[in-house]
């Protein structure tokens, strides 16, 4: 039997002592589970962004520490975002920022 994941006090800097690698300039990332469904936490660098990219499938943002926007709005600590397929988007963090993030399918980017 295999034992769960679990990260104690994740929405007070839990997330912490995690590895992150490289995701995109400014963004690195800590996967949990990779492929297709997928869990990992992002770490925004003040001013990063994730270029134009479209949901194939539904995707859940939850907003651990800091704030992102994209053209729909801001998000900060404790928001919920549920990207749904089909949906098109950039994010960008100008203070910076760390989600956790579970998609059904992974993003295809428009933009590099």
């Amino acid at each position: 039997m295999l034992d769960p994941t679990r990260i104690k006090e994740l929405l007070h800097g839990g997330w912490e002592t995690l590895s992150f690698v490289p995701f995109r300039s400014g963004i690195t990332a800590h996967h949990f589970v990779t492929g297709t469904p997928g869990i990992a936490i992002l770490r925004y660098e003040p001013g990063a962004a994730a270029p134009l990219h479209e949901h194939v499938g539904t995707e859940m943002i939850v907003v651990l520490e800091g704030s992102q926007t994209d053209e729909f709005g801001h998000y900060t600590a404790g928001d919920v975002v549920i990207n749904p397929p089909g949906s098109r988007h950039s994010v960008w963090s100008e203070e910076g920022c760390v989600v956790l993030l579970h998609w059904a399918q992974p993003v295809h980017f428009i933009e590099p």
